[in-house]
């Protein structure tokens, strides 16, 4: 009789998220442990269930209660079905909602609730769906969506993209809000600095509100018929909120108790955004996506609540295939670049990507999904999967953060007095410089500072009063704290852009400052001395330059003092030792090393990555001695070396694997992945193959590739993939 150990198999029903992605699987004398209730990896869906798009992440966000695909019930059930754990999304600012805007809801047409412009015309999002200034009617209808979400029996809600177009703040309806919140009559936002400034508060407080009073409601209700129903809101980052001029709560909803996180939505669309560096304006898509993501975990991590980042293998606006994998590929390096996050929402909209038809590059014919780019993604995804979260930190200097504010989005439209921020330089302007020498900056939410957490492990901060404002007297009362017991902070800002003087706490009530950095000068003892030294204030110093960051950006090599500054500051005055200037970021988190190499650098040298490593970028999973990455480029690579057992393991793979079970001499498992899609798996063997066979129920299935590698143990396997499994037995 074939002798053989079997590994049994354990389920435990972790509820703590923060197990879930420790401990989601391990191995204990010889014992596989499966967290059941795992919500890592997730993607969004408006369609029924199909095999060609059946991505196999734990999650499947169904989107819309009214949109085309269906009856909601049965698509929640379709999913389910297949084995996924099903949320709800829907749009909080705008959705499928005819129904509501034409008279079908109540008998009443509410078109006039849609966001005006100043010269009359509604925003629309789509036909008949206008952008919506939130009444209470209108959140009254949205209930009516959550709760039959709940009834079906999702068990978490997302309400997307809670956004107040800048450009807005016409309609009767927004005039009315105006009136109940301030007590008097409307202002056009266009005739001074301060209608704009108290139009963005009150665009950003109307959703605020908006989602505190739909999550209380969501926790109420499902608590009511026994459910514990969590609450996410997918938004963009502060950052390009602030640069496509959208109001939007952003870092204010992770104070409401109800939230339980965010989803980050980053993605080339919004990270191709072009930027000013060194006198020139184009996309950085890597270093964008790079603060973006900062910015979003930046924003939630102090508090401790769960955010899924997430990128998009093609984008919104139609481009080529060719720049989709390009910048894909960038973005997905940048969010991996943030090793205490391990929640991935892998994908929006798989039925667009798997379905859809774009163009390839010189070239005017639209083609579908190439196999190879298929390929490609599906190994990127199911790595996240099970790519851990890590203790490690990508290479460089830390411990210096950029302050950021949610009323960077006040100031960007209209303008005034003829104050421009081109491209929202006066933040970029103090990050990009540095970023792109190889400083993992980071960005700080100054609605944070109130949480211990915020400023722990910040050494040197940079700001400016050039492109936000203090919403409170109280962030000025803790950074002077933080300066005092060490801190090194350094200021940007002429501080004459016309938003300095509109009526806030800094000049009311008993204050009489002509703008708010005198009163976070005062707090510490000083005088506005804009010279550019550094200026000791109890253990802590601040260095104060009459000049906007904007300027930094704007011409060319105009960042060296800004640059010999931080240097200054992280070395000698916060005592962190000589900043790493470099051309490259480089990360290790368990198996996988993620490596990004700038452009525009003075180093055009390429980053060298000692093998055996697998390339995760190649759709044949090769097997490299070494890794060079080009400036301008990125990689995603498996160590080889880091797998020390001799179990057989599948190390890469274009399909998620199910039910795996070992003996002494077999490995067998199921893979699923999108049916008419192509599998390329290396898989970890104790000893050459003697025979691979695969079956799809009791049919035989081809195998297209079946290479041993005899310097690292891997075989290389490429066959057909389908969404129901294909069953692999490997005899060694």
């Amino acid at each position: 009789m074939e002798n053989f150990k079997r590994k049994a198999i354990f389920t435990l029903n972790i509820k703590n998220d923060f197990m879930k992605r420790i401990l989601f699987m391990f191995f204990f004398s010889g014992t596989f442990l499966l967290v059941q209730s795992q919500e890592k990896t997730a993607f969004q869906i408006a369609a029924p269930w199909n095999e060609a798009y059946d991505v196999r992440s734990d999650v499947a966000i169904i989107y819309g209660v009214n949109d085309a695909g269906g009856n909601f019930e049965q698509r929640v059930k379709g999913w389910r079905d297949k084995g996924y754990k099903v949320h709800f999304m829907t749009g909080i600012a705008w959705g499928q909602y005819q129904d509501y805007f034409l008279g079908q809801y109540d008998g009443k047409t509410h078109l006039d609730e849609g966001q005006v412009q100043r010269n009359g015309d509604t925003i629309w999002h789509g036909r008949n769906v206008p952008y919506i200034v939130p009444s209470a009617n209108y959140l009254g209808y949205l209930k009516t969506h959550l709760k039959r979400a709940i009834d079906a029996g999702v068990t978490a809600i997302h309400l997307e993209e809670p956004e107040f177009w800048a450009r807005a703040g016409y309609s009767e309806a927004f005039k009315k809000e105006w009136k109940a919140y301030y007590g008097f009559e409307w202002r056009p936002q266009h005739e001074s600095p301060e209608a704009t400034y108290l139009s963005s508060k009150l665009k950003y407080q109307l959703y605020y509100n908006a989602l505190k009073e739909c999550f209380a409601y969501v926790k109420s209700y499902s608590k009511s018929v026994g459910k514990e129903v969590k609450c996410y809101v997918p938004t963009h980052s502060l950052l390009n909120y602030s640069s496509w001029q959208i109001v939007s709560p952003e870092a204010s909803l992770a104070s409401i108790k109800d939230v339980d996180g965010y989803i980050a939505q980053v993605w080339t669309g919004t990270s191709r955004e072009p930027v000013y560096f060194n006198g020139i304006k184009k996309e950085r898509v890597f270093e964008n996506a790079f603060l973006e993501y900062g910015s979003m975990i930046s924003m939630i991590q102090p508090t401790g609540k769960k955010i899924f980042l997430l990128t998009d293998p093609i984008e919104d606006r139609p481009r080529t295939w060719d720049d989709y994998k390009r910048n894909y590929q960038a973005t997905f390096a940048a969010e991996l670049l943030y090793p205490s996050v391990a929640d991935y929402e892998v994908m929006p909209w798989p039925s667009r990507i798997y379905l859809g038809k774009f163009k390839l590059e010189n070239s005017d014919e639209r083609q579908p999904i190439s196999p190879a780019y298929a390929t490609q993604m599906q190994v990127m995804v199911n790595a996240l999967n099970e790519i851990p979260v890590s203790g490690n930190k990508v290479n460089g200097s830390h411990g210096i953060g950029v302050l950021v504010s949610n009323s960077m989005m006040f100031q960007r439209f209209p303008t005034h007095a003829g104050y421009e921020d081109p491209q929202l330089s006066n933040f970029y302007g103090m990050a990009m410089p540095l970023l792109k020498r190889g400083v993992p900056v980071e960005t700080v939410h100054m609605e944070n500072l109130s949480n211990a957490n915020t400023l722990k492990g910040i050494k040197v901060l940079i700001m400016s009063y050039a492109n936000m404002k203090p919403l409170n007297e109280s962030y000025h009362t803790v950074l002077a704290e933080w300066v005092r017991k060490g801190g090194v902070l350094i200021y940007y800002g002429r501080d004459n852009d016309p938003f300095q003087k509109v009526q806030e706490w800094w000049n009311t009530n008993g204050k009489r400052y002509n703008r708010p950095s005198e009163d976070l000068f005062g707090k510490m003892g000083i005088e506005n001395s804009n010279n550019g030294k550094f200026i000791k204030v109890d253990k802590g110093w601040i260095c104060i330059n009459s000049s906007d960051p904007k300027e930094l950006v704007l011409s060319g090599n105009a960042d060296d003092t800004f640059i010999e500054q931080v240097e200054q500051a992280y070395k000698v005055y916060a005592h962190a030792g000589s900043i790493v200037f470099k051309n490259h970021f480089l990360l290790q988190r368990g198996p996988y090393i993620i490596g990004a190499v700038m452009d525009e650098h003075k180093d055009k040298s390429p980053l060298k990555i000692k093998g055996p490593v697998i390339d995760l970028f190649d759709p044949g999973l090769p097997v490299l001695d070494s890794k060079e990455i080009s400036p301008g480029t990125q990689s995603f690579l498996f160590d080889i070396a880091t797998v020390k057992s001799e179990r057989p393991k599948v190390l890469a793979a274009a399909a998620r694997i199910y039910d795996e079970v070992m003996t002494d001499d077999s490995y067998t498992f199921i893979a699923k992945s999108p049916s008419n899609t192509i599998n390329a798996m290396r898989i970890r063997l104790p000893k050459p193959p003697k025979a691979v066979n695969v079956y799809r129920n009791t049919e035989v299935v081809d195998i297209y590739t079946n290479a041993w590698d005899a310097g690292t143990k891997t075989i290389l396997l490429r066959l057909p993939n389908y969404s129901e499994g294909v069953s692999i037995k490997i005899k060694w």
